[in-house]
């Protein structure tokens, strides 16, 4: 594997797991901060919207190497995490974590040009992939052990701990990181121009009611453990790490198809499997089994789907808009994932907090995303580019 591969990696496991781990230890952070869990979703949400204000460093960064950005969205992350870990009241860690969330989408646009750039040709795909399934170990390991530490000794050295992480990252990124040109410069107005077309809008608007139907279920995804599937809390952070296994294997298994098939296609398929398992969700009971597997399966989808909907975007980006385009993946991400927290607090109070209605929430909106992917690759992806994703192989 790719050295650069490996730093990119480091990186979107630092914010992966800043982005996760409150999903873990919302319980101990509401209470240290003295607010209910509903409220206690605005730590979500206020990560989600630095994400879409912080992809706005692009547009004034576009002739940056892209190697220096991978370096600033760290330092980004290492204050943001740091700043977490000594917030002292409610109000300051919406802050700190709108900062921690700033980078986020910048990086995952520039880490994916980078990581097509020093790919093989025909596994630009894989490439991405390997880059992403550092946000996926970030749940598997990162998240779990986060959420452990919250429990046995504090949600305080979850934070420092992935200042650290971050930190390291920059020095990986400094010895590994090859030097890659940056984007064409076409003007301000030029980085926005592929948002003229409406296949982009498309796909926008599968990721952004994909994961707003998913994080309706997932922001919640702790207290609905003990609640509905009976788990003890300190069962808790093993539960995130069957989560993140979900994520690791539908990472690596999503990006696999996407170089042998229709993006869209592709991402249609993984975010049918989480639509379904939001079904399973609202209308099974519950119990230790059932949890145990709707955790996986929804986690599975979730991720399924980030490699072919990052290539899309990047491709669509062509000629002056990748870092942009890649990034605004990640903006709407994050901002579904704002509005899908919002949207299943909401549940949570109109059913007396009945935990299996968090998926009722988020189930039109999954659908939706389905449809909006199946739309885009009937009609965008007749060509589907196989010639040109062919290569040689000597006999």
């Amino acid at each position: 594997m790719k050295k650069s591969l490996i730093a990119l990696a480091f990186g979107a496991f630092a914010l992966g797991a800043a982005e996760f781990v409150m999903m873990g230890i919302l319980p101990q952070t509401a209470a240290a901060m003295q607010v209910d869990i509903p409220t206690a979703g605005h730590f979500i949400s206020s990560y989600a919207i630095g994400v879409c204000f912080g992809t706005l460093m692009l547009v004034f960064g576009r002739r940056i190497p892209p190697k220096r950005l991978i370096i600033l969205f760290m330092v980004i992350t290492m204050v943001g995490n740091l700043l977490s870990a000594v917030s002292l009241n409610a109000s300051m860690l919406i802050i700190a974590r709108f900062i921690s969330g700033l980078p986020h989408g910048a990086f995952f646009g520039t880490a994916t040009l980078i990581a097509k750039t020093v790919a093989d040709k025909g596994k630009e795909a894989q490439a991405v992939s390997v880059m992403v399934t550092g946000q996926t170990l970030a749940n598997m390991l990162g998240v779990g052990i986060g959420t452990l530490m919250a429990e046995s000794v504090s949600w305080r050295l979850t934070f420092a701990l992935l200042a650290a992480w971050a930190a390291a990252t920059i020095l990986l990124s400094l010895a590994w990181i090859p030097e890659v040109a940056a984007v064409k410069d076409v003007g301000l107005a030029g980085q926005f121009r592929f948002l003229t077309k409406p296949g982009p809008w498309v796909i926008l608007g599968a990721v952004f009611t994909g994961n707003a139907g998913v994080f309706c279920w997932w922001s919640y995804v702790s207290p609905w453990l003990q609640h509905v599937g009976g788990y003890a809390a300190d069962i808790v952070p093993f539960m995130m790490m069957l989560a993140g296994f979900g994520m690791v294997v539908g990472g690596i298994v999503g990006g696999q198809i996407t170089d042998h098939w229709r993006h869209a296609g592709t991402a249609a398929v993984g975010q049918m499997l989480s639509g379904i398992g939001l079904l399973l969700v609202f209308l099974v009971p519950g119990s230790y089994v059932s949890c145990a597997l709707f955790t996986f399966w929804i986690a599975f989808g979730l991720f399924f789907i980030s490699t072919p909907q990052q290539l899309l975007m990047v491709e669509a980006g062509k000629g002056g808009g990748e870092l942009l385009a890649g990034a605004a993946v990640q903006v709407a991400f994050n901002f579904g994932n704002a509005v899908g927290s919002i949207v299943g607090g909401a549940m949570l109070s109109l059913s007396n907090m009945n935990y299996h209605f968090t998926a009722l929430g988020g189930l039109p909106l999954a659908v939706v995303s389905v449809a909006l992917l199946a739309i885009y690759s009937m009609r965008h992806e007749t060509n589907t580019d196989a010639i040109e994703r062919m290569r040689e192989i000597a006999v």
